[in-house]
């Protein structure tokens, strides 16, 4: 692979903790890798086992989730400055088109997403890696703006969000130890704009 022009700082931590909120406040160009979710009606999808949501697919599984494809966008954008992606729709639960995201000669940007601690490694071995974070907040915060989030965009039915949020508060101290474990630095929000603002000087 060609030298980088640019690095990633790779933004994790649970679903609700601000990681998009904080993306877009860095005024860095910003690659969502959630937009690469599978299709709904994808065979390899993986399935709750247990309890009162059995049957329905597992988006909080990284199987879920196309690990290779989004690791491949972020080497397009740290050597060559852009990369198509595409534009998933939560409504349609795949893909609704493609958009271009191009670092207009931004030296660092960032990835955030659910599933972004998986590829920290990935994206050190390739040597495109500036940072990876993972964001903590206090698990009824996350559970709170997770509830407001899905249910103003309509993402699921509202027993099927609260169960689920609930298991999530439940299982956020584990998330963000296994980000650590992947490579992610545990920081507030706020330390993380701090130091993402020092890697742009």
């Amino acid at each position: 692979m060609p030298p980088p022009v640019a690095r990633v700082v790779v933004l994790a931590g649970p679903s609700g903790v601000g990681k998009s909120r904080l993306a877009a406040a860095t005024g860095l160009p910003v690659l969502r890798l959630d937009d690469y979710y599978r299709s709904g009606d994808d065979p390899d999808l993986p399935r709750i086992t247990q309890g009162a949501n059995a049957g329905i697919v597992d988006w909080d599984d990284p199987r879920s989730w196309h690990a290779d494809e989004a690791v491949r966008a972020i080497c397009d954008l740290a050597v060559t400055g852009r990369t198509v992606a595409p534009l998933y729709d939560i409504a349609r639960n795949g893909p609704s088109g493609t958009h271009e995201v191009h670092l207009g000669g931004a030296s660092v940007f960032v990835a955030e997403g659910i599933f972004a601690q998986e590829i920290v490694q990935a994206c050190a071995g390739h040597g495109v890696l500036a940072a990876a974070f993972c964001l903590r907040q206090r698990p009824l915060v996350t559970f709170w703006r997770r509830l407001t989030r899905d249910l103003r965009e309509r993402r699921k039915p509202p027993l099927v969000l609260v169960r689920r949020g609930w298991a999530l508060m439940r299982d956020q101290q584990r998330v963000i130890a296994d980000a650590a474990a992947l490579g992610c630095t545990v920081v507030s929000p706020h330390q993380a704009a701090t130091r993402i603002r020092a890697l742009r000087h």
